[in-house]
């Protein structure tokens, strides 16, 4: 099996090239479409072709097998054993056959579609593709023809021996993003590259004291928002190469038509049950209501409201119990993604881990008792954040936004209880020779291994590493106990003065507060809070009080300034030498311009 590394630049090498060929298929829709509606034709295509490719080798033997089982009323057993794979295609027609009479493509397309097996006839319906069958087929402008001739190029091979599925999967992704492009849109997630899903699968592994128990690794995966399943594919494609022999069981969810009909036609390819990929908005239409997973590895859509789910996603949260949604408080509509972490901690086993990535907003966006402030309140104090490790920039293919891996257990071990490792990884990459729209940083295998180490090692400290381009990389780490992210928020009233500074008492003897001076102080939870007042406050202004049924708990997780290194100031006598030098050089310059005179 190649190795780590060569697999990650094969996604340059192999795979935006080979979307490339496929895309430039789309020149013969030119005129009769637009340019935003190729993907309708484009991406089912290629999930027929693909098809098409796998089941070449084993085509006459499914034919031979529909002919010997005709009469009977339950065949389908057999012909998948004849294709080898969960699907087969009856029909007589293959792309050559098909390109060798063009005088009845239409018929005999069809007939080729129709040979399909149920599960991949679902797969083009959710992708509306007999409409387009029919626009192809126009005799104004018949464009069918030609589109299959361009998909029997070489370089338009998808067979298994040319093209994993996980390559497969980034074919899709980057046909995905086109189309979105095309359509001035965003393509609606941040496409996850294989480097960092194996980054996120060697921490789940380490995260799990349990992955090697028994003979091989035995893991149920779900992704909350798997997209075309290419993290699935990619979390599989790097258990196996830790064990041969992993077993090794993927779920997702995913709502878009398109990329749900990729995931499942993935699923079929790699000959996994594609029953356990389901459509649906995963929010407000759960699919995997009671199912308890061991890992849950996703990377869901950061900044897109939430609200076409508010009703649903509102009412669970008011059940008895919440639901998904065990909170005091639910987020601001604008953004989801805090809601994505909840629904992935409901599907952890007792001893589940999950890594997600998120963007910066969910470290400290939202004021103590907002809904994303409740969401980091109920996350750490059930004790369910193991680690962050902050990404490199530019490692996402169409974003280059500072990213996060959160890694949560649910059975956190002893020496990790009540603590979080905080991972600056911004400095732990290798350059891209070339990059890919926005991506390029890799997190090579060195990098990945320096990460893992000092995930691993779980303690303040600094690593270093030389990578395969010779250069250093390096992470540092800070240990932080979970209390230390919590802090009281408490409301600081002044009194009304008169002229003479002194406070202005009420007809009950008391001090009124002056509303124009109320302030507020972030008191870590660790601190007492009259005493902070004592030193903090009084020495300033000596009548201050607290207003206690103010007082707010919140959680805020600083990862900048947890990190951040104060530059030492330049001498004095240095900045007072390079302006003297500044102004001979002027002096000079205004000389030549008006001359002794000056």
């Amino acid at each position: 099996m190649p190795n780590s590394d060569d697999l990650i630049r094969a996604v340059g090498a192999n795979i935006q090239e080979k979307a490339s060929l496929i895309w430039s298929a789309a020149d013969t829709l030119r005129g009769p479409y637009k340019p935003h509606e190729y993907g309708l034709v484009i991406l089912p295509m290629t999930v027929i072709k693909r098809f098409h490719d796998c089941l070449a080798p084993t085509h006459d033997a499914v034919i031979a097998a529909a002919e010997k089982y005709k009469a009977f009323v339950v065949k389908d057993g057999f012909l998948r054993e004849a294709s080898g794979y969960p699907f087969y295609n009856t029909s007589k027609f293959t792309f050559e056959t098909l390109k060798a009479d063009p005088e009845n493509i239409e018929d005999n397309f069809k007939d080729y579609i129709n040979g399909f097996s149920d599960n991949v006839q679902d797969i083009l319906a959710r992708m509306n593709f007999s409409d387009q069958v029919e626009r192809l087929c126009d005799p104004d402008a018949p464009l069918l023809y030609q589109l299959v001739c361009d998909f029997c190029k070489p370089q338009a091979d998808m067979s298994p021996s040319k093209i994993t599925a996980v390559d497969m999967g980034y074919i899709f992704e980057n046909l995905i993003q086109r189309f979105s492009e095309s359509y001035d849109e965003d393509a609606g997630a941040h496409f996850t590259s294989r480097d960092i899903v194996y980054l996120m699968t060697d921490l789940l592994i380490q995260a799990d004291p349990h992955v090697f128990d028994g003979d091989h690794i035995t893991k149920t995966v779900y992704d909350q928002t798997m997209g075309t399943s290419q993290m699935l594919g990619c979390t599989e494609e790097r258990l196996c190469q830790l064990d041969a022999d992993a077993r090794v069981t993927c779920y997702g969810q995913e709502f878009n038509p398109f990329t749900f009909g990729i995931a499942k036609a993935s699923a079929l390819i790699r000959g996994e049950d594609d029953t356990n990929m389901r459509f649906g908005d995963t929010l407000s239409a759960d699919k995997f209501e009671g199912f308890k997973f061991d890992y849950c590895i996703s990377n869901p859509p950061f900044g897109d409201p939430w609200n076409p789910q508010a009703t649903v996603v509102e009412k669970e949260f008011k059940s008895a119990g919440g639901g998904r949604f065990p909170v005091e408080k639910l987020p601001a509509k604008g953004d989801g993604q805090m809601l994505f972490v909840l629904n992935g901690l409901a599907k952890l086993k007792d001893d589940g881990v999950m890594a997600i990535i998120q963007d910066a907003s969910p470290l400290y966006k939202g004021k103590p008792g907002s809904g994303e402030d409740s969401i980091r309140r109920y996350v750490l104090e059930n004790d369910w954040l193991d680690a962050i490790v902050q990404l490199p920039c530019d490692s996402f293919y169409n974003t280059g936004i500072a990213t996060y891996i959160w890694i949560f257990s649910k059975a956190k071990a002893p020496e990790h209880r009540d603590r979080v490792l905080l991972i600056d990884a911004s400095k732990c990459f290798e350059k891209r020779r070339k990059g890919i729209g926005d991506k390029k940083n890799d997190i090579t295998k060195a990098c990945r291994d320096l990460i893992v180490q000092a995930y691993a090692e779980y303690r303040d400290g600094n690593w270093e590493a030389v990578g395969a381009n010779g250069q250093k990389v390096c992470v540092e780490t800070r240990l932080m106990e979970t209390v230390e992210f919590g802090f009281n928020r408490v409301t600081v009233e002044s009194p009304v003065v008169d002229e003479h500074g002194e406070p202005i008492l009420n007809t009950r003897g008391k001090m009124q507060a002056d509303k124009a001076k109320t302030d507020t102080e972030d008191i870590p939870l660790n601190q007492d809070i009259d005493a902070y007042i004592e030193r903090e406050v009084r020495p300033y202004n000596k009548h201050a009080w607290v207003d206690r049924k103010k007082t707010k708990v919140g959680y805020t997780i600083p990862f900048t300034r947890v990190f951040y290194k104060c530059a030492e100031l330049e001498p004095a006598d240095e900045i007072a030498k390079r302006i003297l030098e500044h102004e001979k050089t002027l002096e000079k310059s205004l000389e030549a311009l008006f001359g002794e005179v000056r």
